[in-house]
């Protein structure tokens, strides 16, 4: 996959506890286009993490990322946190998106938690340009929302809450007054969206209608589920808090790995049958029918793999 070597140029520190990056190239020539809702992949001290874009995504000279400070995380926010200044340089891997508007709807329906704000700006602003209908429904820590004056500068149909309950009281109401057509989007912290998707679904919403984005690191356990393996027919248990890469790797398959997020794209598995819930920041939609990322990614019931 290739890479591009970018300067720090502007680092933003004003809301606490979140870090944003300007990145250009060393000339600050030209940076690749990018769908609204994607990602970059820096190469971190630790391996890899996933930054979604903010700042302008037709020939942008700058790429603007934001970076939640996990101090419990794997290390990778508190090397951008402590240890980037500016002039540094950092490898990033070409944006990519798993994420983007779908341009068919009639209204996308914006729903972020906190950090889950970032892909939401590029949506917004891609909706300004071209004229589309988005509405957004942004919960946030009180003196802690990112993007909050820029979200006021895009669009008029922007709620912002700061406290849980004023913001599920108006979450139901919001989903089951959207016209046909429309599609939901939703990042956050997982319990988030996971709180999200149950409320939309109880309420009729159709799972090809509903769309999220997970941010590496932060994934509920999840359920067991079953593997088989083709080539050999053993079947086995991926337990609750247990990834597929770890179950493999015990039982003597070498499966290449880097960023453990999901994001890189080392330890994709091909998918023989079975259903997947994918967690991933990498594998296109068309991917997703035959493969998954062992890292992060999940079945249900049981899933077969051609290994």
């Amino acid at each position: 996959m290739s890479t591009l070597t970018l300067v720090v140029v502007a680092i933003d520190d004003r809301v606490p506890g979140i870090r944003t990056l300007t990145l250009a190239r060393a000339d600050r020539g030209e940076l690749p286009s990018f769908t609204p809702g994607s990602h970059i992949v820096i190469q971190c001290a630790d391996g890899a993490n996933a930054y979604s874009l903010t700042g302008e995504s037709t020939a942008p000279h700058e790429y603007v990322v934001s970076v939640l400070e996990c101090p419990q995380g794997r290390g990778g926010s508190r090397w951008i946190h402590r240890c980037l200044a500016v002039g540094a340089t950092v490898v990033a891997h070409h944006p990519r998106s798993a994420f983007a508007p779908v341009l068919r709807a009639t209204r996308h329906l914006l729903i972020a938690a906190g950090i889950g704000i970032t892909p939401m700006v590029s949506h917004l602003r891609s909706a300004r340009r071209w004229g589309r209908d988005a509405r957004l429904l942004y919960v946030h820590r009180e003196g802690r929302g990112a993007y909050v004056e820029e979200v006021a500068s895009l669009t008029d149909h922007a709620s912002l809450f700061i406290d849980r309950a004023s913001f599920l009281a108006a979450l139901s109401p919001a989903l089951a007054s959207q016209p046909f057509g429309t599609h939901v989007y939703i990042c956050g912290p997982s319990q988030f969206i996971d709180d999200v998707v149950a409320i939309a679904t109880d309420l009729g919403w159709p799972g090809s209608r509903i769309h999220v984005e997970h941010f590496g690191g932060d994934l509920a356990p999840g359920d067991p589920f079953e593997v088989e393996l083709s080539c050999s027919g053993d079947i086995f248990t991926v337990e609750s808090g247990v990834s597929l890469l770890e179950s493999l790797t015990a039982r003597g398959h070498s499966v290449p790995s880097l960023c453990h997020q999901g994001v890189c794209g080392e330890c994709r598995v091909p998918v023989r049958s079975g259903q997947v819930l994918h967690r991933d920041l990498y594998l296109s939609d068309d991917e997703r029918r035959d493969s998954m990322m062992a890292c992060v990614s999940r079945g249900s019931g049981r899933v077969e793999l051609d290994l």
